[in-house]
């Protein structure tokens, strides 16, 4: 699949993945502070932003997604960022291609399966996403009466901020959705899953360094997956971001900047 892409300044190639719901557009800030030290990529996963849709949307489809766009660009070595999905993504592919990879920094986000977790992010986006899916855009005037709406179900103001910036007018005046909901919906336990406990793993994923950030306030990432983050990548530090929620990169942007530039510059 051919992704939209926003790309960023100069020297060594930089890629940052965006979570559910995001795009492009939620790391441009982030993007612009390091484009003097880094070619920085912001591709659309697909069923986001600018990107085609598909019924498929599993973390191998995504992974190869972006294996395509790095060979399209020509691209031998990257660096890499996800956050949340983004960041399931981003081990995928470190783990499928390790040879590609300079540097790997994952944000706020567990690799591995977890019964617990998994029902509650499940329960939580099954809501979101019906919400999306239940709009009446042929009878929406205005982003407020979407938002109206939203608020309906949705009591995060931050969450139903980041499901509003999908929606865009079409060249007739319409309301449309940018992402494919409906294909989200479908496809929403693929997402919400994870890698099995690393028992499974026989050889551990090395050569270059890993940093996973955790946001203090966030249950995404929990401090005790830690020890079989280690199992898969030996070199894996842990950083935590203080005061931060889950959309740490909009709550704490110059903190991520900070963490990236000393991990892509070491």
């Amino acid at each position: 699949m051919k992704l939209f892409f926003r790309k960023y300044g100069t020297g060594p190639p930089l890629f940052i993945l965006h979570g559910l719901y995001g795009s492009s557009d939620n790391w441009v800030t982030i993007a612009r502070s390091i484009s003097e030290s880094f070619t920085v990529y912001l591709p659309d996963l697909r069923n986001h932003g600018q990107s085609p849709h598909s019924e498929e949307h599993n973390y191998d489809s995504m992974s190869q997604d972006l294996f395509e766009l790095i060979q399209e660009l020509k691209i031998k070595k990257i660096f890499l960022a996800g956050h949340s999905m983004g960041g399931k993504v981003a081990v995928n592919f470190a783990m499928k291609w390790p040879e590609k990879i300079y540097s790997l920094v994952i944000i706020d986000i567990s690799p591995f399966r977890s019964s617990e977790t998994e029902n509650l992010f499940y329960h939580e986006h099954k809501n979101i996403l019906e919400s999306i899916l239940s709009t009446d855009l042929s009878k929406i005037r205005s982003r407020a009466d979407v938002e109206a709406h939203l608020a309906k179900t949705i009591e995060s103001e931050k969450i139903r901020n980041l499901i509003l910036k999908n929606l865009q007018r079409t060249d007739e005046g319409k309301f449309q959705w940018k992402l494919n909901a409906k294909a989200l919906y479908e496809n929403l336990k693929k997402i919400v899953d994870g890698l099995p406990r690393p028992t499974s793993y026989n050889e551990a994923v090395t050569g270059f360094p890993v940093t996973f950030i955790k946001s203090e306030n966030s249950e995404y990432l929990p401090v005790i997956d830690f020890v079989a983050i280690q199992k898969v990548f030996p070199a894996a530090e842990m950083k935590i971001v203080k005061d931060a929620g889950h959309w740490v990169n909009a709550e704490k942007p110059d903190a991520i900047t900070d963490i990236l530039l000393k991990q892509l510059k070491d």
